[in-house]
This record gives structure tokens, C-alpha cells and sequence, in this order.
């Protein structure tokens, strides 16, 4: 086996780039997910080593102390971050030249050829579901046999592989909490929406869905759902709780739908009952009362749920497949049942304009989650959305995100600007949370939690920092 380093390079301070994040941006508060993309080859590599440079705060000197040990560095990377990557690529390169430095992710994945021509200091990309590509290159199998890899040979040319199958036994994949164990320290990772500590992890990948600005489904894990059995992932709980006792407060699944098979996910949630630990998971908007019911009395404290727009539009428009009234049920459902939620809307999708905003805003007050965040739309090569701005001339001359790591919009239609979109973001926030209804459950969670309490102070202090920052970049921009 060569020796190897997984590795979340250093970024912008505050940058929730990790491989878990589905939009790397710089957050409204701390917020930094498990590198689970990284985690879960390294899971397959024996004594490789994990490195999640943004979360630890890490340096490009720090990383250059830990490459110098090893033989092969692979390295996450993203569509924001690819220039800022690959200038740690070329550090690493300059201290070793024989170190062999590769890319994966979903950029990577889509653009093979355009991301070795544009970065001759990258070795090799791996493409698709790349977790035994990268375990085939540990184990020093000539390039031109591993399936799924796009590389330089030795006269310089861009050579591809065959296309490598997508992973189906799921239950043979080791699980990441040893990796995270020995290479992450796991109070590092805050959610703002999650008990801190917390951990996340997959049971599977893909999702059936289609909705059109979904980087994974479209890039990497496909839209067929291929997970773990049951009685797998009861037996990885019991080692996460092995492994931290009762210190983490809170276990994440962050499968793209993990409630999309009602019986397997009742099943998985009898094994954390038995645990005794409290869960929360991805969710789309069409649960049913009784299967909340079940999951509540099995320990799911919070759904993270993708409403996008308020807008059916808008909605019908990027593939979505839920009615606005089929997801105003689910809401009162689970205020009926306790189930806190966290709102995830995006702003900027097509068809959007001003008075859509306006829907997207006052059904966010209306349904009321207990938290929310708000995205812009980002086209990222590979997704049916990024195919349509291409095709109708939508992309600004803007980056995906801004020198300081807040998100900004490369999208502009013909009635609503760039800039309308980014200002709308603030104008939402403020609408949401700058009422009682929202204000008074915070207020009280503080009360009962002292804890909760100084995150909260914390957080309130880095949004209104956020708030502030967005606000003079309108200004600017005006």
C-alpha cells in the first residue's frame, strides 16, 4: 500500500467546504459538515490518513508538515474552491515532485479533461463513485488498469479509463467512524440547526428525485437509492456509541432522501431507539403523520427538509415533485408532533422574479420551521440547471462565491438581476427571523439549555456579522 493522505485543503476562514457540504460557501454561522466523501475511501485504505483542513483550521504550512510523510495525497475539491485547491497541490509538488496529487469531487468528476489541462500539476482525477478507485490506487495498480480514473501518462497526454460501476453492496463498505475517531476532532463540527456535539454520516447514496440544481444525484451517486440494510446500520450505531459513549448529542443522516423507503427507515430507527440516541435526517415534504409518529417515538428530534420556493412555479419548474399544499400538511404534522425543522430555500431558480421571492418569503413566515437557511441557486457543471443557464445565457461574469467565501449568484434572468437575487437573501432572512414567532422557541431553548445559550449568543453575533456584510456588498454593488 502507498502511503496515503486524504485531504480537505485549507480554504477561506469560515469555509464549509468539506466533502459532506452540499453548497460550499461560507455559512451565516459557523457551520462546518464531516468530510464524508473523504472519509468513506480512506475507510478502505489501511493506515491512510484523514485531514480536514477548513475544520481544524488549518494551514497550507500545516498540511505541508503532514504531506511530506506521504506517497499519494488525494484531495477534495469543489467548483468555488478548484483554484484555491490547486494552489495546494502545487505546494505539495513543490516540496516533493514525486508525491502523485489527485483530485475527486463532483467538478473533477464532470470536467476530467478541462481540469488537467487547466492544472498540469494534477496527476490524476477520479471520476463517478470513487471510493475503490481510490483504494486501487493505494494499492499502486498501474493508472490505465483502475476503472473510473482520468490521468496524465508519461508523454503528458489525458488519458480515460472505462466508466467504474456504482456501488451496490453497501453493506460491505467499512463504516467512517474509526476514521473519524483517530483523524477528526469531532467537537470541531458545529450545525447551527443540530446539537453540538454531532455527527453525520451516510447509509447510502443516491436519490430518486430530479430535481434539476441537485449537485450529488446528477454528478456522482446517481438516482437509483442504494443503501445499507437495516441490521448494517444498527451495528455501525453501536459502534459510533461505543466509540463516544453519550458525549455526542446528536447522529445525522445524511443520505439525500433517507426517508425515502418508510419500512427500512422505521426498521434503522427501532436500532437507535434500543441506543438510546437522538437522530435527525434529510427529508422531503411528504411524510405521512404516522411514519413521523413512529420516527418521533424512536428518538428523531429534527427533519432537514428542502423546500426550495413557495412558489409552485418555481417549483414545478426544477423538477421538485411536491405540491406547496402537500408540504403545508407535513409542517403541521410535525408541529402536532413536536419534530423540529430546519427549512432549507433557494433563491434564484428559474423562473424566479420579484414577486416569486415575495411567495418564497411569506411562505417561509406561514409554515414557519424552526430554522431556516437560505441559498442561492448555483449552477454547477453537471446539473440539468447549469445545462439550462448555458443554453438560455443566464451566467453572469460572477463567481460562485465571493473572496470572503459568502455565496453570490451567477445567474441573472431578464426581470430579475444578480444583484436582486443576493439582496433578496438579507431581505428574507430579516422578514423570517425578526419576528416572535420565530424569536420566542430560540429565546427558550436558550432558557432550558445553557449551552444552547452560548451558541445562540455566538451565532447571533456571527448572523448579524453576516447580515452586515451582505448589506455593504449591496451597497457596493448599486
Amino acid at each position: 500500500m502507498k502511503k496515503t493522505l486524504f485531504l480537505s485543503p485549507p480554504s477561506f476562514n469560515g469555509f464549509d467546504g468539506a466533502a459532506g457540504a452540499r453548497y460550499q460557501a461560507k455559512r451565516e454561522i459557523t457551520s462546518f459538515w464531516y468530510p464524508t466523501w473523504l472519509a468513506q475511501p480512506a475507510a478502505l485504505v489501511p493506515d491512510s490518513k484523514l485531514v480536514d483542513a477548513p475544520a481544524h483550521y488549518q494551514t497550507v504550512e500545516d498540511v505541508l508538515k503532514i504531506a511530506k510523510d506521504y506517497e499519494l495525497v488525494i484531495m477534495y475539491t469543489s467548483t468555488p474552491t478548484l483554484p484555491n485547491d490547486v494552489k495546494c497541490a502545487e505546494a505539495i509538488k513543490a516540496q516533493n515532485p514525486d508525491t502523485q496529487v489527485g483530485l475527486l469531487g463532483a467538478h473533477a468528476a464532470v470536467l476530467p479533461t478541462q481540469t488537467l489541462e487547466e492544472n498540469p500539476v494534477i496527476d490524476f482525477v477520479c471520476r463517478n463513485e470513487f471510493d475503490y478507485t481510490c483504494k486501487e490506487l493505494a494499492e499502486g495498480k498501474p493508472y490505465e488498469d483502475i476503472k473510473g480514473l482520468s490521468y496524465r501518462d508519461k508523454f503528458g497526454n489525458i488519458k480515460h479509463t472505462e466508466e467504474r460501476e456504482l456501488i451496490h453492496d453497501w453493506d460491505a463498505m467499512p463504516s467512517v467512524f474509526p476514521m473519524y475517531e483517530k483523524h477528526l476532532n469531532f467537537r470541531n463540527y458545529f450545525i447551527g440547526y443540530l446539537l453540538h456535539p454531532y455527527v453525520s454520516l451516510y447509509t447510502g447514496r443516491g436519490c430518486p428525485a430530479k430535481c434539476t440544481f441537485c449537485l450529488w444525484p446528477q454528478t456522482i451517486g446517481g438516482h437509483q437509492y442504494r443503501a445499507k440494510t437495516p441490521e448494517a446500520v444498527g451495528k455501525e450505531m453501536a459502534l459510533a456509541k461505543s466509540i463516544w459513549g453519550n458525549s455526542v448529542r446528536e447522529y445525522f443522516f445524511d443520505d439525500d432522501t433517507f426517508t425515502i423507503d418508510k419500512k427500512r427507515v422505521i426498521a434503522i430507527s427501532e436500532h437507535l431507539k434500543k441506543l438510546n440516541l437522538t437522530w435527525s435526517c434529510n427529508a422531503r415534504a411528504n411524510l405521512d403523520y404516522d411514519t413521523l409518529k413512529t420516527l418521533r417515538d424512536n428518538g428523531l428530534r429534527l427533519l432537514l427538509v428542502g423546500f426550495e420556493s413557495g412558489n409552485q412555479a418555481v417549483l414545478d419548474g426544477v423538477k421538485k415533485g411536491i405540491k406547496l399544499e402537500v408540504a403545508r400538511k407535513f409542517m403541521n404534522n410535525c408541529n402536532k408532533l413536536g419534530i423540529k425543522v430546519h427549512g432549507a430555500f433557494i433563491l434564484g431558480l428559474p423562473n424566479e422574479s420579484k414577486e416569486t421571492i415575495e411567495d418564497t418569503i411569506r411562505f417561509a413566515c406561514e409554515v414557519s420551521p424552526h430554522t431556516i437557511q437560505v441559498s442561492i441557486a448555483s449552477p454547477y457543471p453537471g446539473t440539468e440547471l447549469y445545462q439550462q443557464a448555458q443554453e438560455n445565457g443566464w451566467f453572469t461574469n460572477g463567481d460562485l462565491v465571493a473572496s470572503s467565501g459568502i455565496q453570490m449568484s451567477t445567474l441573472q434572468y431578464p426581470n430579475l438581476s444578480a444583484s436582486e437575487i443576493e439582496d433578496a437573501v438579507e431581505r428574507m432572512y430579516r422578514r423570517f427571523y425578526f419576528r416572535r414567532r420565530t424569536i420566542i422557541p430560540i429565546v427558550k431553548e436558550m432558557i432550558v439549555d445553557p449551552q444552547m445559550l452560548v451558541r445562540r449568543l455566538r451565532e447571533g453575533r456571527e448572523f448579524m456579522a453576516y447580515l452586515k456584510e451582505r448589506h455593504t456588498r449591496s451597497l457596493v454593488n448599486a
